[in-house]
């Protein structure tokens, strides 16, 4: 099962528990061991108290449903303050943040978008990056994360 299908499956519970599924990735081979690491958040934010108790409920749904081929390990945290954007919710929610944008394929020449995240639409994201406006599709983005600010 890929990230989405082990999203789709965690993702009522986790949000039955009153927390935020940001983002689920699965690393490493069945072969040499598998890190699945989900990420959640909350309004107060998270505690490690949060991260026990979805880890314990998440841990229980993966052992019934058995979805990850061979062994892995279970790592539930909070997102940090380079916290991943995942959906359009996401950076609807952080517009006007720096962010860090990296895409599939190069776009105008590059892959790389460091700036300010100027506007949040239906399919893509406005980054001015140096006083450039760059559009940016959801689908052409490998990854993308805000810059945690100290």
């Amino acid at each position: 099962m890929d990230n989405n299908g082990i999203r789709t499956l965690l993702e009522p519970v986790v949000e039955d528990m009153g927390y935020e599924l940001v983002m689920v990735e699965l690393t490493g081979s069945p072969a040499g061991g598998q890190i699945l690491r989900a990420y959640i958040d909350a309004p107060g934010g998270i505690l490690l108290e949060d991260c026990e108790q979805v880890s314990r409920q998440v841990s229980a749904i993966l052992d019934v449903e058995d979805p990850i081929k061979g062994e892995y390990a279970l790592e539930v945290s909070s997102p940090g303050i380079d916290r991943p954007l995942v959906r359009p919710e996401h950076f609807h929610r952080f517009q006007g943040s720096q962010v860090k944008v990296l895409m599939r394929d190069a776009h105008l020449g590059r892959r790389r978008f460091t700036g300010f995240l100027a506007e949040a639409g239906p399919e893509f994201v406005v980054v001015e990056v140096d006083g450039e406006a760059y559009e940016l599709t959801y689908q052409g983005m490998e990854r993308a994360n805000l810059i945690g600010m100290d």
